[in-house]
């Protein structure tokens, strides 16, 4: 007893069993099974989360803005690249109408121009028209066919339509057409008159193509003889006398016939096939001794 006396007497050997002593009974109490935590646990926890609340928010608030600025960049980028995508698609777009479009003149003009080719003997030079004159005075196109290319004064121009005029001046690489708009009787600068017949009735009928009404957009047949067959509703070709103008090129269609002042012959009236605006291309037409 006196030695146990004495070890109590001893301070740092009491203070170390008093302090092994509550580290079991914590060690005991924090390994047990507990519904609730206890009051400095609690306090802790409160303190730690109020702490981590304090600065993660304002930090995860500076992360999303500057994530935010990185996610409109990349739509602004990706907005660029749309617009591109776009303004490129109408590109291509409009450039495959128009090669559909320029296709589809195309296979009509091929077939056009073979479809001549069976029926005559002449052949038809595709020529691209590069400018348009329409004044009262001087109705003509210009075509990128010249003397290099065999084209001649009077060779007959025509579009799928029909007539359009006739090759009035030629340099080495460009031609002038004179239009059918510009036929005049009284002009001793006019085309030649042209010799036409009646589609079908090419034995029985006949008249000669020499002037254009522009008041009225009609050409005139003339010299058309008594009991002549031609009627309105008919459409008028070349006859291919006179040297000018080959067979079977299309004028236009009959819109009336009148008989003469004295009774000898008839007039027709006659409305263009060939529309005479907005052409892109037109043909020369070869005969077999001009073709070279």
């Amino acid at each position: 007893m006196l030695k146990l006396f004495k070890l109590f007497n001893n301070k740092r050997l009491f203070i170390l069993l008093i302090t092994l002593v509550m580290f079991i009974v914590v060690m005991g109490f924090s390994l047990g099974t507990r519904k609730s935590l206890s009051w400095p646990e609690n306090f802790l926890r409160d303190t730690t989360g109020f702490v981590q609340n304090l600065f993660y928010k304002p930090a995860g608030y500076v992360a999303g803005f500057f994530q935010d600025i990185g996610n409109l960049h990349d739509l602004a980028e990706e907005n660029e690249r749309l617009k591109i995508l776009a303004a490129q698609y109408a590109r291509d777009k409009a450039i495959y109408n128009f090669t559909n479009a320029d296709n589809e003149r195309y296979k009509v003009l091929l077939d056009f121009k073979e479809a001549q080719k069976k029926l005559y003997d002449y052949e038809l030079h595709i020529a691209q028209v590069i400018s348009l004159v329409t004044e009262p005075n001087n109705s003509s196109v210009v075509i990128d066919l010249g003397l290099k290319d065999g084209i001649k004064p009077n060779m007959s121009v025509i579009s799928p339509e029909g007539m359009v005029g006739v090759i009035s001046q030629v340099s080495n690489f460009t031609s002038t057409v004179k239009l059918m708009t510009m036929m005049d009787i009284n002009d001793p600068n006019s085309q030649p008159p042209i010799a036409g017949t009646a589609l079908n009735k090419e034995q029985d009928s006949f008249g000669m193509i020499e002037s254009y009404d522009p008041q009225s957009g009609l050409l005139e047949m003339n010299k058309i003889p008594v009991g002549d067959p031609i009627a309105a509703g008919d459409t008028i070709i070349s006859k291919g006398s006179g040297g000018v103008y080959p067979r079977g090129l299309t004028i236009g269609t009959v819109k009336s016939v009148q008989e003469g002042a004295y009774g000898y012959t008839s007039t027709a009236l006659i409305e263009p096939s060939a529309n005479f605006q907005d052409w892109k291309d037109l043909f020369v037409v070869f005969t077999e001794e001009r073709v070279e």
